[in-house]
């Protein structure tokens, strides 16, 4: 039995297939990036799902692809919990933009993750290529859940955020000076509680200063990440995966026609098409 897990930092899908006909079951869990939880952390969510303890005798490989896994440090790390946990299996993992990969294409291709988090690679066919380094949510992840929380929330603190809609964020969200602050630097993981402002946006998206929100924010996506491909993508595709992509794609579209770029395929989730284009 396999076991496949694709994981963000806010949440894992997991599923796991036979090579028989039988249809595949689907698990869901919280996140798991090994940069950001602790071994005991990552050990606690694994351990306290009941449908993963109910298949931990069976499975005989684990591919687990993830946020934070792009390093040997992190992947040693992820192949002791998981193989210590899973007892018969083989591990394997990797970094999530591989789940990206195998959930658009089998052939070369620019590849991009836009997520609680965000990425872009180049997939040659057999290898991924970075052109800049992944260096998380304080730092980069523009076009993110994570970036557009920011957004949101420095909108609403200077009031430049339309009465409107501030009325309207201020009443979906608890945004007490001193909970936001805890939720900023005392919370486990911040860029999931940024992160947890985007669905905001696609709530209200029809609102001119959403609407420019998301398209900025799309924009410099574009110019920081994919265009560092410009070459590349005179002969490949680019496609992109990932909750903020999918919803925010015709922005996407738009910033990318206007560099006279093409868009390749939308993912929201990888999961399902990892099953259906590699296995």
């Amino acid at each position: 039995m396999v076991l496949i897990a694709d994981s963000g930092s806010t949440k894992c899908d997991w599923i796991l297939c036979s090579k028989e006909n039988n249809a595949p079951i689907r698990i869901k869990t919280k996140g798991l990036n090994p940069a950001i939880l602790s071994k005991k952390q990552f050990e606690k969510i694994i351990s306290s799902s009941t449908h993963l303890g109910n298949i931990k005798e069976v499975v005989t490989d684990v591919k687990f692809f993830g946020a934070g896994c792009g390093t040997k440090r992190n992947q040693k790390k992820v192949n002791t919990i998981l193989g210590n946990y899973f007892p018969n299996a083989i591990v394997y993992s990797s970094e999530d933009t591989m789940a990206a990969v195998m959930a658009t294409t089998k052939e070369p291709a620019v590849v991009c993750i836009l997520g609680t988090g965000s990425n872009c690679c180049y997939f040659d066919g057999r290898n991924i290529h970075l052109k800049a380094p992944s260096m998380g949510y304080m730092l980069m992840d523009e076009g993110s859940g994570n970036y557009f929380g920011k957004e949101l929330l420095k909108s609403y603190y200077y009031d430049t955020m339309p009465s409107d809609l501030k009325t309207a964020f201020s009443e979906s969200f608890n945004l007490k000076e001193k909970d936001v602050i805890k939720g900023l630097y005392k919370s486990a993981r911040p860029n999931k509680y940024l992160a947890s402002f985007a669905p905001f946006m696609f709530q209200h998206e029809e609102h001119p200063f959403i609407k420019d929100l998301l398209q900025n924010g799309m924009n410099v996506f574009v110019e920081n990440h994919v265009l560092r491909y410009r070459e590349t993508l005179k002969s490949v595709p680019v496609h992109f995966v990932g909750s903020i992509a999918y919803f925010g794609q015709d922005y996407i579209k738009k910033a990318l026609n206007a560099r006279g770029i093409e868009a390749g395929v939308f993912v929201k989730s990888p999961i399902d098409n990892i099953i259906k284009n590699q296995l």
